[in-house]
Order: C-alpha cells, then sequence, then structure tokens
C-alpha cells in the first residue's frame, strides 16, 4: 500500500497552505480556557463519554471490541437533506437520529437475533469488511486489536493496510494528504470500549487527531477557534455539495485537525502553568468526544454556521 503523510502532518501542511479556512489563534486560545474547568471536573473524560450514551457497548468485553468494529464500519454521512426527512430509529422506547440511529439499529437487530437492513453501499462495504475479517482476522476484530500489542498507531496501520474502506485519503496543492477519520475513530472506540485496559491499553493514543467529520468544524467555526472566507460560507448557506478531496472540504477537515490540536496543546500549558501534568487526561480523541457532544445539544444555537454537505463514505 503506498505511504501517506499521518493526519497529523497532513493537517499541518492543509492548515499552512489553506485559503477559504483560517485557523484563529485567540479563538483557540479561548476554547481551551473555557474548557480548563471542564477537564478538573471530569466532563473532559472517558468515563463521562460513556455514561453518556448508553447505546454504546458498557460491558469491557470481545463482543464489545466487535461490536465497535461493526459500528465504525458502517459510520458515514448522517445529515439528512430536510429537517424533517431525518433517518429515525426507535429503540426500547426513545428515538435516536444521525449517527445514534445506526447504534441503535445494531442493538435492536441484536436484540432481536435478526440481521440489521442497510442501504447499499453499507452492505457492500460490511460485506466486504467482513469476508476481509474473516479471510485474514479469524472473523474478529478483536484479533487485530491484540496484533496492535498496545499501540493505537500500529492499529491504525493494521485497519487502514487492510481494509479499502477506511482509506480516507486526498491530494491537495499536489500533496498525498490523509484524515482516517472512520480508522482513528475505531482505533479510539477500541480504547474506549476496554477502557484504556488490557489489550485497549494505548500508550500512544495522545499521537490520534480528533475525526474531521462535518459537525466538529461547525462547532469550531461558532465557537471562533475557525474562520470561513465569504466565498465559502456563501456555499455553504446555499447548500453547494462538496465532492470528497474538492479543495474547499478538504481545507475545512485538515484545518479542523490543527485547530483542535492547538486547542489540546493550550489546554496542557494552561496546566503545566499550575504546576499540573495532565498529559494521560487530555488528548485529541477526548476533545473530539467532547465537541462532537456539545454540537448535538447547541444545534439550535449554531444554526448560522452551516455545516459543509458531502455524500461519501469517509464521514
Amino acid at each position: 500500500m503506498e505511504a501517506f503523510p499521518s493526519p497529523k502532518d497532513s493537517a499541518k501542511f492543509i492548515a499552512e497552505s489553506s485559503q477559504d479556512v483560517r485557523v484563529e489563534e485567540e479563538g483557540v486560545r479561548k476554547v481551551a480556557e473555557a474548557l480548563f474547568d471542564k477537564v478538573s471536573a471530569k466532563e473532559f473524560s472517558l468515563a463521562a463519554w460513556k455514561s453518556r450514551h448508553e447505546l454504546n457497548p458498557q460491558a469491557v468485553s470481545d463482543d464489545a471490541v466487535n461490536w465497535v468494529f461493526l459500528a465504525d464500519t458502517l459510520n458515514f454521512s448522517f445529515w439528512s437533506e430536510r429537517e424533517d426527512t431525518k433517518c429515525l430509529v426507535k429503540y426500547r422506547g426513545k428515538m435516536y437520529s444521525g449517527y445514534w440511529s445506526l447504534c441503535a439499529a445494531i442493538n435492536r437487530a441484536l436484540d432481536a437475533d435478526v440481521p440489521m437492513p442497510l442501504i447499499e453501499e453499507r452492505h457492500r462495504i460490511l460485506k466486504e469488511t467482513g469476508t476481509i475479517l474473516l479471510e485474514k482476522f479469524g472473523g474478529s476484530f478483536v484479533t487485530c486489536v491484540k496484533m496492535s500489542e498496545k499501540s493505537a498507531q500500529k492499529l491504525l496501520r493494521i485497519v487502514v493496510e487492510n481494509f479499502p474502506s477506511y482509506r480516507d485519503e486526498a491530494t491537495f496543492k499536489g500533496k498525498k494528504v490523509s484524515f482516517y477519520k472512520r480508522a482513528q475513530i475505531l482505533v479510539a472506540d477500541t480504547w474506549s470500549a476496554l477502557e484504556g485496559k488490557g489489550d485497549g491499553c494505548f500508550s500512544d493514543i495522545s499521537s490520534l487527531t480528533i475525526f474531521a467529520d462535518y459537525r466538529i468544524p461547525q462547532v469550531l467555526v461558532h465557537l471562533g477557534a475557525m474562520r470561513y472566507s465569504d466565498e465559502l460560507m456563501r456555499k455553504l448557506c446555499e447548500g453547494v455539495m462538496f465532492q470528497s478531496g474538492d479543495q474547499q472540504e478538504v481545507e475545512i477537515r485538515g484545518c479542523s485537525i490543527w485547530c483542535c490540536g492547538l486547542i489540546c496543546d493550550h489546554l496542557l500549558e494552561l496546566y503545566k502553568k499550575k504546576g499540573q501534568n495532565m498529559s494521560e487526561r487530555i488528548n485529541a480523541v477526548l476533545l473530539d468526544y467532547y465537541l462532537w457532544d456539545y454540537a448535538q445539544d447547541h444545534r439550535e444555537d449554531m444554526k448560522e454556521i452551516p455545516i459543509h454537505r458531502v455524500r461519501g463514505i469517509y464521514y
């Protein structure tokens, strides 16, 4: 497989060359300061993420790891054309939308011991991925996790090299770049499902970036940590459909990764000034989890910043 630079290195290059998306240093600093108390109160933590979302696996087990692999294999493109046409799934008396509708559908199918109905592209990817899993890894993603030898980066490479649908790559200004949104979130969710213990004790978990999708950029612009050009904002307001790999789409995703990396750096520096080493409590994974929840809770407040629209398998 052809080598691509890491998402972190790609993000640095994109942010330095971006024309329509800018990372706002002052906004980054203010977001970090606003998050300071959240970290201290443990709102910004793995335990908080698990407790907030009942659809995630609650037990630490091989079944939980395989559940994560299934969910993240199908974890793409949940935004709706119109507010009144959302995909909704009812499970145990509650209605779920977006990504959580997928989780609810998976759990409902497991409870009923019946196969989950999938649209054509998800079905194709599920078959492709399942075949590879059977042929190379004995039919269980746990095998991949054990092969990673407690390294997030090694597990990331195993996933990207063996499962084509996870190869989230592009070309920007003549240079190859990568984002690996679903591959990185798969590694992160594995770490979460195993509570950072046993085979999931990834000492290099902080080497992962945030998972560049369409919701995290929206919240970063809303919070003032990023800014769009007038031309890009016009396109977003008009509902222009981007293609995966378009320059502005790449700028949005790359700058989001770089911006969140800077927020983590600022947070760590704030604690360092108080004599505290928080390197094990602050990383891009937990920042992504926190910002994603923030976006869900503040959708009405963020309506002035439209999401960028892309139909594809990477996010």
